[in-house]
């Protein structure tokens, strides 16, 4: 039934080059893994232990932190670094003055920084510092602390870090800080002295510029001592709720505060962050997630959305229901939904959410922070390299989840909005590729379009090339095999080519490493009374495996799927319903491909190239034939 006919010539000079170009592409990564073989995977660990004092009326605090930590790392480290985020807080900050040059600065920030008071600053200072009892040097250097080490952290060896600090809580602009737009008091989140992470490519003292983080995996100790009057949510598990007096719904016995405040006692295990918010007119509310965790929500009462958060408690348990099936089992006892911050962002365990929202609105940036707890919370990706890895797959997530939750006509293409605006993005050649790191976008829109809206695209068109089943259940492998690690693109890649038995190289190579596009068109038709030739053109950079469906006159149709050459293989056959039928690969080097069907051409209605509308095509225009109204066709006697 289906035939190839591929024509395309080569000059000799250009095939010469072609093969020169493989020989060295084979021998670099003959290089590449001999530098790595027999490497295995390691990460570090971390275990904090902190005492905080909160002074509310001054937004300040001072803290005591032990820290040991575990070098798993086959390296002697000669130094350490640290994150002290609040003092991004300050004008003249790189934060600052990335938003203050940038073209099209994040409203929540825009020149906000640049105007604070000497009150209204962030600022994080360490005092002291020892290393197994011995004091150390260290340098401030903006958001990063400096650590000169006496001796080396020998591979395997756990050291203990001890220090105090002061910090003053920055009036709220960017996810941290004191009295938030809706009145909350303290949104705590990047808050402590946090040793950053080294891995296999080395240190990560990475500058808080405005975006995404990346975090040692550990447990959490975390003592608070705070007025008496506020409730603190947060991550980790409350460990003392009669001493503060404090239940699931009420305060339940005498509290025993001393000098006025009462100190909240929370343990986290095998997490890699922890936040927190506390205000006086929280209210805290609950609900069991069936053979899940116990939600827990902190807002303050208002007439016009308590009625919204009260039904946010029926959705917020069917998302975890769902995203537990579907992208693995949530392991945490717990997760909070704490109104704060300066719209949506999430931690291990909590998010941050602004609260004054209408109920779609607010059950969708619930549902898009706790997804969060799959992508990147528990597959700890490094966001500052690869946040199309957090936020895009979180995207995809959300969009699938608020797609079960929700009957509109969203459910049939939960996608849609992702394409849409990545093809817009695409289509006015303001894209960035998806390697750029999370700080390095030229602008805001490139890197929102990018992190969120292609990086959804790529999962969600990953089933188109995979097949959808197989990809869900690749999902599935990759939590098992990741979870509580740093996982990669070039990890997700060979769990993906495991489970489906697919080379995805070039998917990779072009989708995010490059700003190529897809697009693929229907040059013409040919044909006779007993057979058909249809002619594909690849017209864009990007190569993709082609779905191609023809519609006969009496109502049938032929769907076809054309693997490439690359792939080394093909996707399961039944799609959207459809019995597709395989034709022969088609190799990326050639711009044209001839389907060739022992169909009249007389008896064909139309032709269209992907009509599921999986594919990022770029133009569709040239997606579709209707040999009815079209004469772009040629009948053979």
């Amino acid at each position: 039934m289906v035939g190839l006919h591929a024509p395309s010539s080569i000059p000799n000079f250009a095939f010469f080059i072609f093969c020169m170009k493989n020989i060295l592409t084979a021998l670099s990564l003959l290089f590449a893994t001999a530098m790595f073989a027999g490497e295995t995977y390691w990460q570090q660990h971390v275990a904090y232990s902190m005492d905080i004092d909160v002074d509310v009326q001054n937004h300040q605090f001072t803290g005591k932190q032990k820290l040991v930590y575990t070098n798993n790392s086959p390296d002697e480290l000669k130094r350490v670094f640290f994150h002290l985020y609040f003092n991004a807080f300050q004008p003249g900050s790189m934060m600052d003055v990335r938003s203050r040059t940038i073209s099209d600065p994040d409203p929540r920030v825009g020149d906000r920084i640049a105007a604070l008071a000497e009150n209204e600053i962030g600022w994080l200072r360490v005092s002291t510092l020892t290393m197994n009892g011995k004091p150390v040097s260290f340098t401030e250097v903006g958001t990063i602390l400096e650590v000169d080490l006496p001796k080396v952290i020998a591979p395997g060896s756990k050291t203990t870090f001890e220090m105090t600090f002061d910090a003053q809580v920055p009036l709220q602009i960017r996810r941290s800080g004191w009295m938030n737009k809706e009145g909350i008091e303290l949104s705590m989140a990047q808050w402590y002295p946090k040793i950053c992470e080294y891995d296999h490519e080395g240190w990560h003292a990475t500058p808080y510029v405005g975006r995404e983080f990346h975090g040692v995996w550990g447990d959490f100790d975390i003592h608070i001592s705070i007025d008496e009057k506020y409730i603190i949510g947060g991550t980790g598990e409350l460990k003392n709720p009669q001493e503060i007096g404090y239940g699931y719904t009420t305060r339940i016995v005498a509290r025993k505060p001393v000098n006025g405040k009462l100190t909240w006692h929370f343990v986290a295990k095998n997490v890699h962050d922890f936040v927190w918010a506390a205000d006086p007119d929280y209210i805290h509310q609950t609900a069991q997630v069936p053979n899940g965790p116990m939600l827990h929500f902190f807002y303050q009462s208002n007439e016009l959305y308590d009625a919204n958060w009260e039904e946010l408690k029926h959705y917020a348990v069917e998302g975890f229901e769902f995203m537990s099936k579907n992208y693995g089992n949530y392991p945490y006892p717990q997760y909070s939904i704490i109104q704060g911050g300066d719209g949506g962002m999430e931690y291990p365990m909590a998010t941050l959410i602004t609260g004054e929202r209408n109920l779609r609105s607010l059950v969708g940036v619930t549902i898009h922070e706790a997804a969060h707890s799959w992508y990147h919370g528990l597959l700890a990706t490094n966001e500052t390299l690869y946040e199309w890895m957090d936020e895009g797959f979180c995207s995809f997530a959300t969009s699938r989840t608020l797609a079960h939750l929700f009957t509109d006509p969203m459910k049939k293409n939960p996608h849609q909005s992702a394409y849409q605006s990545y093809l817009s993005l695409a289509r006015d050649g303001e894209d960035e590729a998806l390697i750029t790191p999370a700080d390095g976008y030229m602008t805001n829109k490139a890197y929102g379009v990018a992190a969120y809206s292609k990086g959804e695209v790529l999962l969600e068109q990953l089933g188109y090339v995979i097949g959808e089943e197989v990809r869900d259940a690749a999902l599935l492998a990759y939590f098992e095999k990741w979870k509580f690690k740093h996982p990669t693109p070039t990890t997700f890649k060979r769990v993906m080519e495991d489970v489906s038995g697919i080379e995805l190289d070039w998917y990779f190579d072009y989708f995010v490493n490059s700003k190529h596009t897809i697009d693929y068109g229907i040059k013409q038709v040919e044909g006779s009374a007993s057979n058909a030739t249809i002619i594909l053109e690849r017209v864009g950079e990007m190569p993709m495996p082609v779905d191609v469906v023809v519609t006969l006159r009496n109502g049938n149709s032929l769907p076809i799927n054309i693997p490439l050459v690359s792939m080394r293989g093909n996707k399961p056959l039944d799609v959207d319903g459809m019995q597709f039928e395989l034709a022969p690969d088609w190799a990326w080097t050639n711009p044209y491909y001839a389907l060739e069907i022992d169909i009249p051409i007389s008896d064909i209605l139309s032709i269209e190239i992907d009509p599921g509308f999986h594919m990022a095509d770029i133009d569709r225009d040239n997606n579709r034939l209707d040999l009815s109204a079209n004469t772009n066709f040629i009948f053979r006697n």
